[in-house]
């Protein structure tokens, strides 16, 4: 009697004790709530970010007609939709180096290459530097790739190696093997000299 009464309740657990096992994973992915479920915003990111075509840290080079190697970098880079044969590029920087090694950087936040017209444009405040020493802020920049002449689009303010200089706009010629870089202020130019100490 006492191994019948042993086999029963051996005969219920194998039945009871499976379903409260579902029981409780039932309950687990009913109720359990997660405190770190990604909101909406977030979602709606991943998916548009899914949708548009991106490049991480693209790099575009190629010599100008006097020799010069131009080199673009950014963060990201994305074709415009409404132009065609341009890129839309973040954290946008130039450099380039003259056959007689001399070379200017820009940076910009913003900026966009047009491959059809061969120009990078710099947008929002640029910064351009020289290796002889001049450091420059304005508001754009537009970059020739076939020749290297470089043109500022608005008001900027130069921090020379000779004092400051104000201009309502400026041109940089590309510097090759017999002549040095040219840079050529107009609109309104504001020069304060500032002699070197001996």
């Amino acid at each position: 009697m006492a191994d019948n009464l042993h086999s029963q309740i051996v005969g219920w657990a194998k039945i009871i004790l499976p379903l409260c096992a579902l029981a409780l994973l039932s309950t687990l992915f009913l109720f359990a709530r997660s405190t770190t479920e990604p909101s909406e915003i977030v979602l709606e990111e991943v998916e548009a970010i899914a949708r548009e075509q991106r490049v991480s840290a693209p790099e575009f080079s190629g010599v100008t007609d006097e020799g010069a190697i131009i080199v673009i970098s950014a963060k990201t880079a994305r074709p415009d939709t409404a132009q065609p044969d341009t890129v839309s590029i973040d954290d946008m920087r130039m450099r380039m180096d003259n056959a007689n090694g001399s070379h200017v950087e820009i940076t910009a936040t913003t900026g966009e290459v047009d491959g059809r017209a061969r120009v990078a444009r710099f947008l929002g405040l640029a910064r351009l530097e020289t290796s002889d020493g001049y450091e420059m802020e304005t508001n754009g920049l537009i970059a020739a790739l076939d020749t290297g002449v470089v043109t500022s689009d608005g008001l900027l303010e130069v921090r020379a190696p000779f004092g400051q200089l104000t201009a309502g706009k400026v041109t940089f010629l590309v510097a090759s093997e017999g002549t040095a870089q040219e840079m050529l202020f107009t609109d309104g130019v504001r020069l304060l000299y500032i002699p070197q100490a001996p």
